[in-house]
């Protein structure tokens, strides 16, 4: 697969192109705003998204979705409120290549995941996933990143992961796709938890419980939505989990610190310009569990942070005054 289009120029899209050109493949990256992308042409730099990081000189910015139709494979990389209007953009030009989800989220409503929104549009496509501890700012400086690709179709899978596979960049494959989906998309959703245990100023014994919780819970939900128990275990289920707790990188972090240190959602949301996944995320899996019948005590207490006007003692109230019970459970 030689000819490679990205679908989003955030942060993420961008390193990913620069990582594909960087072993001397020709990408095209596509960009929805077309002011943006006349800055990606003009400076070879993104700045509002990968501050630092100069544009490979393989990487051919586009607004003009038709410039990706012949592509063999399409990493698409947009926030996951704008996946339904990416995939049906998509559509309009027919791509004839193999398309590959790197968004991590859950739709509002539906329930449906990233590889789902892209089947509904592109029924005849062939569709993979590919999730994992792997922040834009480290992938782009070449740091050592280990993901997973769910496909599947194992064949397909090892046709992709030899086209990304790299020295620094190294995919494992598996077959669970919605599991390695729902790996992605929860754990943004328990790294707001852990940002709000920072920004209240507890330590590492509060921490290390919570994240040991919610990969409980993650592994709860994840299997009534359809993924495999094992694959939480691996990289897109606690190695995700790990990284987006605690490293400074994370947005989602970030924005439960400044809940736990009094800013409301709508301060936080008005300052970024980046979008931190776990904030919709929290919305649409609070919709799921409620709808199985799976008891998650910590997306419960995100969503009331970010959509029930609750206070972070309030919600550290209820978690802590929870009935005991065996650990299993």
């Amino acid at each position: 697969m030689n000819r490679i289009a990205v679908i989003g120029a955030g942060g993420w899209g961008t390193a990913l192109a620069n990582l594909m050109a960087s072993k001397g493949e020709p990408v095209t990256l596509w960009g929805f705003e077309p002011h943006h992308v006349e800055e990606l042409r003009a400076t070879r730099m993104n700045t509002p998204f990968l501050p630092g990081v100069r544009l490979h000189d393989a990487i051919t910015p586009t607004a003009d979705m038709a410039d990706v139709a012949d592509a063999e494979l399409l990493l698409v990389v947009p926030p996951s409120k704008g996946m339904r209007g990416v995939a049906g953009r998509l559509a309009d030009v027919a791509p004839r290549g193999v398309l590959v989800s790197f968004t991590k989220g859950i739709e509002q409503g539906s329930g449906l995941r990233m590889s789902e929104i892209l089947h509904q549009a592109m029924p005849t496509s062939r569709i993979a996933v590919l999730s994992g501890p792997s922040h834009a700012e480290e992938v782009a400086r070449s740091m050592p990143t280990a993901v997973v690709l769910g496909c599947a179709d194992a064949a397909l899978a090892a046709q992709i992961q030899g086209t990304l596979n790299s020295q620094t960049f190294r995919v494992y494959t598996s077959t669970d796709v919605a599991g390695i989906e729902l790996g992605g998309a929860l754990k943004n959703i328990f790294a707001i938890a852990a940002g709000v245990s920072d920004g209240l100023g507890f330590g590492d014994n509060s921490k290390a419980a919570l994240v040991t919780r919610a990969l409980v819970e993650l592994v709860r939900l994840g299997t009534a939505l359809g993924g495999r128990k094992a694959t939480f275990r691996g990289l897109s289920g606690i190695g995700d989990l790990m990284v987006t707790c605690f490293s400074r990188h994370s947005r989602n972090r970030s924005v439960g610190e400044r809940l736990g240190r009094g800013e409301t959602p709508e301060q936080i949301a008005a300052s970024m310009q980046m979008v931190a996944e776990g904030v919709p995320t929290a919305l649409s899996a609070y919709e799921c569990a409620r709808r199985l019948g799976v008891e998650t005590p910590i997306i419960d207490a995100v969503h009331g942070l970010l959509y029930a006007g609750k206070s972070p003692r309030e919600v550290l109230s209820e978690i802590l005054s929870r009935e005991p019970r065996p650990e299993e459970e």
